[in-house]
């Protein structure tokens, strides 16, 4: 899938960070989200489990090709200078390897670093991290 990032940009401000997220997820573009992280950005989508650089590109990718679709909403954000601690009610119906519809919810903890052109980016993005 081509990427449309006019239709899914890049913010600076934090308090619309996720709700672009969840609008760039639910496309199904997976260069969309994957341009809303960090290079160095970390995600742990299976709990103990966490990835970074193409692996954490590559399961993107994987994952939204089942036909995921989430709802998010900040429940909390903090931010200090160039650095934001978002904590996020959501929840995702996804399809498992069986064609069988699964749902997901948690409440997310991501940090989020302003990049040099002052948008928003994630640099760990933690689903499970109420859990963790």
């Amino acid at each position: 899938m081509t990427s449309n990032l006019a239709n899914h940009a890049l913010t600076n401000d934090v308090e619309k960070h996720t709700e672009l997220y969840v609008k760039a997820f639910n496309s199904g573009d997976a260069d969309a989200v994957n341009a809303m992280y960090t290079e160095e950005a970390v995600a742990v989508w299976e709990p103990g489990s966490p990835l970074t650089g193409q692996a954490r590109k590559d399961y993107v990718k994987e994952f939204l090709a089942r036909g995921a679709s989430m709802q998010a909403k900040v429940r909390h954000s903090y931010v200090t200078g160039d650095t934001a601690l978002l904590v996020v009610d959501w929840t995702m119906v996804a399809t498992n390897e069986d064609g069988e519809q699964e749902e997901f919810q948690g409440v997310g903890l991501d940090v989020l670093r302003r990049g040099e052109d002052g948008n928003w980016l994630y640099a760990i993005d933690d689903p499970f991290g109420e859990e963790s």
